[in-house]
């Protein structure tokens, strides 16, 4: 089990992280799953196995969105628990990935992967309430990997990159830099929304920034302004609105670069789970 979580509470970019973690671990011939809380997933049964036709509005934003890149079998529940033996009943796994639960004790872990925003970092250093973080500074030294999202190419992390737009509609995709010097509403219900309008703004856009909260259940009026400027959202949000039938609506996929001294780190912790189930011990 390799535990991919944060102690601080909004975005840290754990999402695209797995995605990237998943992706080299099937090129590698491994047979990665994925489990996660399916935060604002409204089904009424849990757990609940995320595939193509179930919506994100069941399982959550999150959670499609990772199946919806790698395809991998993945599950969501409240109950990690549950998740895991639901996800090793259905499938030949030989890894699993948990999206958060570093602070889910009585989950077995193997390996602990900790992400840390390079530029937010810990605040004032305390615990909720009279801070940010989840648990103490202290916690990241009991971990396998910390890895820092923004970081610079001698630190160990990675950045998070945009090229192309894709339209809610249909499969038409165009280069970011096509809407460079244009005025676009910016939508982001995601836990750090300035980053991605600070995304955009590094690539020229002049943006209209609209914020929501993280996970927010949209509805078309959300997303309709009194004009007919485009829209670019983040990814997450547009796998909740896709079938709005909205058509100058533009999702903005993310993917990320690793630093090479974080793609060195988690090429060993590749290795030591190979030799673990090599050896068992």
């Amino acid at each position: 089990m390799v535990v991919i979580g944060n102690i601080s509470v909004g975005g840290t970019g754990k999402t695209p992280l797995i995605i990237e973690l998943v992706k080299q671990l099937q090129s590698r011939g491994k047979k990665p799953g994925v489990i996660s809380r399916g935060y604002g997933g409204k089904a009424t049964s849990w757990p609940q196995v995320v595939d193509h036709q179930i919506s994100a509005a069941l399982v959550g934003d999150e959670p499609k969105l990772i199946y919806q890149h790698t395809a991998c079998p993945m599950v969501v529940g409240p109950d990690r628990k549950q998740d895991v033996e639901l996800l090793l009943s259905k499938y030949s796994c030989d890894i699993v990935l948990s999206d958060d639960g570093m602070q889910h004790y009585a989950l077995q872990r193997d390996i602990e992967i900790a992400v840390v925003d390079a530029q937010r970092l810990f605040g004032n250093r305390l615990c909720l309430p009279s801070g940010p973080l989840r648990e103490p500074v202290s916690r990241l030294k009991s971990v396998d990997l910390v890895l820092y999202n923004g970081a610079t190419d001698d630190t160990c992390g990675f950045v998070m990159q945009a090229k192309n737009c894709q339209k809610l509609i249909s499969s038409e995709s165009v280069p970011l830099t096509d809407f460079k010097n244009q005025t676009v509403h910016a939508v982001a219900g995601i836990g750090n929304p300035q980053r991605f309008f600070n995304m955009l703004t590094k690539h020229g856009l002049n943006v209209i920034a609209h914020v929501f909260v993280d996970h927010h259940d949209y509805q078309v009026s959300d997303l309709k302004f009194e004009d007919e400027l485009p829209v670019l959202m983040t990814e997450k949000d547009a796998v909740k609105c896709k079938t709005f039938n909205l058509t100058n609506h533009w999702s903005v996929p993310i993917d990320i670069k690793l630093s090479s001294n974080a793609q060195v780190k988690i090429n060993q912790l590749i290795d030591s789970i190979d030799s673990f189930n090599k050896t068992g011990v």
